[in-house]
């Protein structure tokens, strides 16, 4: 790469954690609560990264323009926080990349659409983000991804300038920011796309298949 590289943020769900048997649960809880069936955990995995749309679509066919939604979605957010982190993973390879990094003396960060609600006791809870330079949430800035500004933020906080940041993140809207802002941007594939989705209309800079791939792919290993 011709461009410096002092610091590699990402996002969260799908890219560092699998966070889809909690958020599946949390959906099928309300289903079997009301007499239907359950579903397996293969349905609602390759959604989890769309968060509680997702889910209520999966566990009720249910759109956020129906009626019922935000009354579905906080009973929804409210079985979640139950069980955040009961049955939440890190992928394999995203501790020793990280341990990786900071080793390298290059700053890391979270950037997610998830809302501090989630991220802040999430991040509390597990010990992976205790060397994390900053984690901005969903709500920490007026807006959300694909818009840059969160990504902004935490180039900010970190004290690293966007163009010296890497942005690794497993939708298309984390490309879409990552450009916007003026970063490099990775796309991982590993978490919930599944092989039927291509990434190559996103136009990553990069794309990797596992943790490990990331510092070689930066030419940083």
């Amino acid at each position: 790469m011709q461009r410096s590289i002092r610091a590699i943020l990402f996002d969260l769900d799908g890219t560092l954690i699998d966070s889809a048997p909690d958020l599946g649960a949390a959906a099928d809880q309300m289903r079997v609560a009301r007499g239907l069936p359950s579903l397996p955990m293969a349905d609602y995995r390759p959604f989890a990264g769309s968060g509680a749309r997702g889910m209520l679509r999966v566990a009720f066919g249910m759109q956020p323009e129906d009626a019922e939604f935000p009354t579905m979605r906080e009973e929804f957010f409210q079985n979640y926080e139950r069980r955040m982190t009961q049955d939440t993973t890190v992928f394999d390879g995203v501790s020793d990349m990280l341990a990786s990094i900071v080793a390298r003396q290059l700053h890391w960060g979270v950037v997610t659409n998830k809302s501090k609600r989630f991220t802040e006791p999430l991040s509390r809870q597990m010990a992976l983000f205790a060397s994390a330079g900053a984690v901005v949430s969903g709500d920490t800035t007026p807006h959300a991804k694909p818009h840059p500004e969160p990504l902004l933020e935490a180039a900010r906080r970190i004290g690293v300038a966007p163009q010296d940041c890497v942005y690794v993140g497993d939708d298309e809207r984390d490309i879409i920011a990552g450009k916007a802002a003026g970063m490099h941007t990775v796309a991982a594939v590993y978490g919930y796309l599944g092989e039927k989705q291509s990434v190559a209309h996103w136009e990553a800079d990069d794309v990797i298949n596992s943790p490990h791939e990331l510092l070689k792919r930066l030419k940083l290993a």
